[in-house]
């Protein structure tokens, strides 16, 4: 008996050795996750801190230079290094905002119709082949707009534009001037079908996750189809929305290859929307190569800084935009 309960404690003795060297494995393998997901966050805010002190170095010369009348000068001339970015913005905005008032109410359109419309068996097939669109190379919208779009809109859309608003007032200023094909609007129909995808595969997605017994609940007390979208599914999923805007509205302040083929690349401000103009990232573009000077390379790092300002206030609005839903959504 005294050798079966010495064998017992040893066994014990054994177990309870084993138990801690796993205990300290799991604490190991627990305290190096932790130190990596740590330094991986950190890197993040290294290289994010690293990029803007470069660009605010590389804009100093530019700043010290010209000053706020940067940002509404509409100069650009390189010989003289006279530069201003104004026209750079203005384009900036305006292509964005068109393309988004453009590719939003499609995007929740064809959302809509996948999701509630849609017989079972088109779904995969028309969602896939919406998806295709974002995968084709912004170098290819560009050549295509250029080559096919333009010519287009120059034969046949933008002369009927100018006529119809002729002798509207406010409009006839914003439809005025020759049919150039290319021009703000040009870029501005590229960007929608480029953020196209964006928007429609993510409202898609969280249309999708919509409670089915809240959509049966309201057509069982004899809602139409509009009212449970606009009542039961946009109040639900309107965080997601908002957000796929957002990335969406991020992607076409920063495009660069499409839009430098149609935009024109014309340094001016003009109240027409079928006139030429430019971005900023068109300009960073088309012109970085050719910046031989301290002045002209350094006003081309400050549009790149305008840029970055510019998109964070974006995802600033957006963050704001979300939080006003979810406190919504909450009460």
């Amino acid at each position: 008996m005294a050798e079966a309960a010495l064998s017992s404690m040893a066994k014990t003795a054994g177990g309870s050795d084993s138990r801690e060297k796993v205990l300290r494995r799991f604490e190991f393998g627990d305290r190096m996750f932790r130190i990596l997901t740590r330094s991986s966050a950190i890197a993040v805010l290294l290289v994010l801190g690293g990029v803007i002190v470069s660009l605010v170095q590389g804009s100093l010369p530019a700043l010290s230079k010209f000053g706020f009348g940067f940002l509404t000068s509409d100069a650009w001339n390189p010989v003289t290094e006279n530069f201003g970015a104004a026209p750079a913005i203005y384009g900036t905005i305006v292509t964005s905002s068109i393309a988004l008032l453009i590719a939003a109410p499609i995007g929740f359109g064809i959302a809509v119709f996948l999701t509630e419309l849609c017989p079972y068996q088109l779904r995969r097939p028309i969602g896939i082949a919406v998806e295709l669109l974002a995968g084709i190379p912004s170098i290819i919208y560009g050549i295509w707009g250029m080559f096919v779009f333009a010519p287009f809109l120059q034969a046949h859309v933008q002369p009927a534009l100018i006529a119809t608003f002729a002798n509207l007032p406010v409009l006839n200023q914003l439809f005025a001037g020759p049919p150039y094909g290319i021009g703000i609007l040009t870029a501005s129909v590229i960007l929608a079908i480029m953020i196209l995808p964006l928007i429609s595969s993510i409202s898609r997605d969280v249309f999708n996750t919509v409670p089915a017994v809240l959509k049966e609940a309201a057509y069982g007390i004899g809602c139409t189809r509009w009212e449970v979208m606009r009542s039961i599914v946009a109040p639900y999923t309107g965080v997601g929305l908002v957000g796929g805007i957002m990335l969406a509205l991020g992607r076409a302040l920063g495009e660069t290859m499409a839009v430098t083929f149609v935009i024109g690349n014309a340094h001016k401000i003009a109240p027409s929307i079928l006139g030429p103009g430019t971005t900023i990232s068109a300009t960073i573009a088309n012109e970085f190569t050719e910046a031989d000077g301290a002045i002209y390379t350094s006003s081309l790092i400050t549009l790149g800084l305008l840029l970055f300002i510019i998109t964070f206030i974006v995802l600033a609005i957006s963050r704001l935009l979300l939080m006003r839903v979810e406190g919504k959504g909450a009460r």
